[in-house]
């Protein structure tokens, strides 16, 4: 019995931190595998927006990480002021993101000829900003209430990673057809979402309300993505010819 109090108590102090640094990991281990040949050495050079792109979305993953260890180690006042930073922060990954998924898809058309990557990167990153924009503005909006608060920003950390995910070494992606595959990227953003969940089985005993909405409607927009590029691949290419041209 004792056992598990401790376990308990222990993903109480730590569990938001612990997943900041597990969030980063998953980023940095999946983008390891590209970085280099799609960014820093690439044989033909990217936007210049990419890079502000990748810098700015290395800033939230630092930013996240130092905002939970200040709640760890109680600075809330210090917290809450940082946090207009990263107002200004979260608010502009959605509108970067959006940008850099049509100047990439542009790129992808236009200097690669690569029609089949340009749809993967305009849709799947489309509904992922989308997806972000709603959980953070929820989360900015119910601030004050930390139990909401937190929740959201995870949820909406999680949803960034299904890009680093879908760059983890081919030898650990099923070989499924098409956009299935995208199945398997999307599977690992909720097992780190899930986590949240066990964390408060174990902790509170009952699953937040929060979980309970975000995560079957995040699944939901997951298989919509699936749905779109599977079995309306016409439909997907003349929107993407739409927007690049």
């Amino acid at each position: 019995m004792a056992r598990i109090i401790g376990c308990a108590e222990l993903l109480d102090r730590f569990f938001y931190f612990g997943m900041s640094l597990m969030i980063t990991a998953v980023v940095v281990y999946g983008f390891s595998h590209t970085v280099d040949t799609n960014l820093i050495h690439a044989a033909v050079p990217r936007p210049i927006l990419l890079y502000f792109h990748a810098a700015v979305f290395s800033g939230w993953l630092l930013f996240f990480i130092l905002q939970s260890l200040l709640v760890r180690t109680r600075n809330v006042r210090l917290h809450r002021s940082v946090g207009w930073f990263g107002v200004v922060l979260g608010s502009s990954i959605p509108l970067l993101g959006l940008a850099t998924s049509i100047v990439m898809t542009r790129f992808q058309l236009v200097r690669l000829h690569a029609v089949e990557d340009a749809v993967t990167d305009l849709i799947a990153p489309f509904f992922d900003m989308v997806s972000f924009a709603i959980l953070f503005t929820l989360a900015i909006y119910w601030r004050k209430k930390a139990e909401l608060h937190r929740r959201l920003l995870l949820i909406a950390s999680c949803v960034l990673t299904s890009a680093a995910f879908s760059r983890f070494p081919p030898e650990m992606l099923p070989s499924w057809p098409g956009m299935l595959v995208f199945l398997y990227f999307y599977a690992g953003v909720d097992v780190l979402i899930l986590m949240g969940v066990a964390r408060d089985l174990i902790v509170q005993r009952r699953i937040h309300r929060v979980y309970l909405y975000a995560l079957p409607a995040l699944i939901s927009v997951q298989m919509i993505v699936v749905y779109l590029y599977q079995w309306n691949w016409p439909l997907c290419v003349k929107i993407t010819h739409a927007v690049a041209s």
